[in-house]
């Protein structure tokens, strides 16, 4: 599988977010293995699976499970590198928004990022890929207020989301959702979102610069070419990983997605050895790794998580893909650290909360 990694940049903001909280850095890098001295590389890159246990070393020090849920932290401490740098040259919130999710691997090639104008209303996606350690709530729920608040800065204004949605169950209370993100919260969901009205996300933008836009363009075009991002074949598996909740997407509507004919999308694939097919198999494989080695997600949930309307053709291709049926699969899969498991992160908070 391949190895997913965030940028330094967004984990020093992190690590000044805990810091802020009173944690003592040190000791959760030193914890989670981690080498802190990085962190003023703005080259150097952290794995994803590495981040998750820094994420979780961090809510059971701390003793709380909404870690990161403040707009206020999520302001300060958000950082987006380039990609920021990028939005706040675009023209409008919508424009800036999808150079985010086209760059999204300049932060973290671990995470997705996806925008999609349906009707009067814009969705904003997040998800994680690449990573075999269940990600923690927090770390996405952190992520997700982030994006928020750099919409708010971008426009001047405090937006109201219609509604914050999260794939994981619904906590005990939900008034801290409901202060961070000013909004209705819905959990148990298919993706975690928020939808915007899209009013707000064409708002121009008072620091729009063609110039500086350019330059940054150049600069992030530099480093997703430096991550091997700049591939049609890297291209193709963000448009799928866009459409895959969905159901199996055609190729036809992939290339039209991605601007091109469907003639055009196959050269460019063959010239990169690869082929629509191919991609959607390994892409399709990476997830189902990630997905089953998540106990919170059932065989059904994987099924339609990877796009596959009959649930006896996802076990056939598990079959083709591991030799053993989905159920048997998981039950190979190393055990994450008990210490570390997201249902005992918040076991280990509320004895420290009660007791």
């Amino acid at each position: 599988m391949t190895a997913r990694t965030s940028s330094a940049t967004w984990l020093k903001g992190v690590a000044d977010m805990f810091a802020a909280q009173g944690l003592d850095v040190p000791a959760l890098f030193a914890a989670a293995r981690l080498d802190m001295g990085q962190l003023g590389d703005p080259q150097a890159r952290y794995s994803a699976d590495d981040m998750s246990v820094l994420w979780e070393q961090a809510v059971v020090r701390s003793g709380n499970p909404h870690l990161g849920l403040s707009r206020d932290l999520a302001a300060r401490y958000g950082n987006f590198d380039l990609v920021g740098y990028a939005m706040v040259s675009s023209p409008t919130l919508l424009a800036g928004l999808q150079r985010m999710a086209e760059a999204m691997a300049v932060v973290s090639d671990a995470a997705t990022f996806h925008v999609a104008v349906q009707g009067d209303r814009c969705a904003l996606t997040l998800g994680h890929l690449g990573n075999m350690r269940p990600v923690p709530r927090q770390r996405t729920e952190y992520g997700l207020l982030t994006i928020l608040m750099l919409c708010n800065w971008l426009t001047h204004q405090d937006l109201q989301p219609l509604t914050a949605e999260f794939e994981f169950a619904p906590p005990e209370s939900l008034l801290p959702y409901q202060q961070a993100f000013q909004c209705p919260v819905k959990f148990s969901q298919q993706a975690t979102r928020l939808l915007l009205r899209l009013q707000d996300v064409n708002a121009p933008l008072s620091s729009h610069n063609p110039a500086i836009l350019a330059v940054h363009e150049q600069l992030i075009a530099l480093r997703l070419h430096d991550l091997g991002d700049q591939s049609m074949v890297a291209k193709v598996r963000r448009q799928v990983l866009a459409n895959l909740h969905d159901g199996e997407p055609l190729r036809q509507d992939i290339a039209r997605q991605l601007h091109l004919s469907d003639a055009t999308l196959k050269r460019h694939l063959l010239a990169e050895h690869s082929s629509y097919q191919q991609v959607l198999d390994e892409l399709r494989v990476e997830l189902a790794r990630k997905y089953l080695a998540d106990p919170r997600h059932t065989l059904s949930q994987v099924s339609a998580l990877l796009g596959f309307g009959d649930e006896s053709n996802f076990f056939r291709a598990c079959k083709r893909w591991f030799g053993v049926p989905p159920g048997a699969y998981r039950r190979q899969l190393p055990r994450v650290d008990a210490d570390f498991c997201p249902r005992d992160i918040e076991s280990a908070v509320d004895s420290r909360w009660t007791g």
